[in-house]
């Protein structure tokens, strides 16, 4: 099926803990929705919430005319390809697959452990800022992305994510709290909830900032730009000066290049 101009590409991103729709006309953001990443959805439920995002936004499921997936959870693959032909009529392509090429070589020892959101978000911040440049993604994992000054994937890095390793502490230390990650005006916290989250917010900057620039003094980054994504930048974004740019859709985005190459010659 070849892609015709005009019409809508609906783009999935299909994390750990949330899944993110997007409906783009051209490279205009039509509308976006996310839905929880429940394990056992079945095609029918998700068939249902799919037609009732489309039915809120006031867009047909019957004018797109291309999806385009990046998915990190195979067992969610099945059901939302069900889903999408049940709406849409249109089975996606998954980034990934042999037949999507994304047009970037993988310095991995093995490519197809790099999972498809990090290489979509990798292709989305070489297009808008050049090569070299390090993607930054603080969501369920806090990952590093690097893009070589050869345009190539060179790796990265992987850590848990803020709220994830929140969480373990409280699960592990019986006499500790369950604290929600917030930022804290003050180092020093005066009770229990407030040194736990003073320790988890200020360390997962001084974190994320010593990385970047450990990955600055590597040979050939010290100019590139640092690209964040993901759900917690906007909490962490104002701590963090060595972030060049936000870009809170860059993995539609990358999504949206992949697409448009793609439906254009399939």
């Amino acid at each position: 099926m070849k892609h015709e101009s005009g019409e809508k590409l609906l783009l999935a991103d299909i994390g750990n803990t949330q899944m993110v729709f997007g409906l783009y006309r051209g490279r205009e953001l039509l509308a976006h929705w996310r839905l929880s990443s429940e394990r056992n959805l079945t095609p029918d439920e998700l068939a249902w919430q799919l037609h009732g995002m489309f039915e809120q936004s006031g867009h047909a499921a019957g004018d797109v005319g291309g999806i385009m997936a990046a998915s990190v959870v195979p067992h969610l693959d099945a059901p939302l390809a069900a889903a999408c032909e049940r709406v849409c009529g249109l089975a996606p392509a998954f980034v990934g697959s042999a037949e999507v090429k994304t047009g970037m070589a993988v310095d991995y020892k093995n490519p197809r452990e790099v999972g498809a959101d990090r290489i979509v978000n990798a292709v989305a911040a070489r297009e808008q800022y050049g090569a070299p440049v390090i993607v930054l993604d603080c969501g369920t994992a806090t990952t590093f992305d690097i893009v070589s000054p050869a345009g190539r994937y060179a790796g990265g890095l992987i850590l848990p994510g803020i709220e994830v390793a929140l969480a373990a502490l409280c699960q592990r230390a019986a006499k500790l709290p369950e604290v929600s990650l917030t930022r804290t005006d003050t180092l020093i916290g005066r009770d229990t909830a407030g040194s736990m989250q003073a320790g988890s917010y200020w360390s997962s900057i001084d974190g994320i900032s010593g990385l970047i620039s450990r990955l600055k003094r590597e040979n050939g980054y010290a100019g590139a730009p640092v690209v964040a994504t993901g759900g917690l930048i906007p909490l962490l974004r104002n701590d963090l000066p060595d972030v060049d740019h936000h870009e809170p859709h860059l993995t539609l985005k990358g999504l949206l290049i992949l697409a448009e190459r793609h439906f254009r010659h399939a």
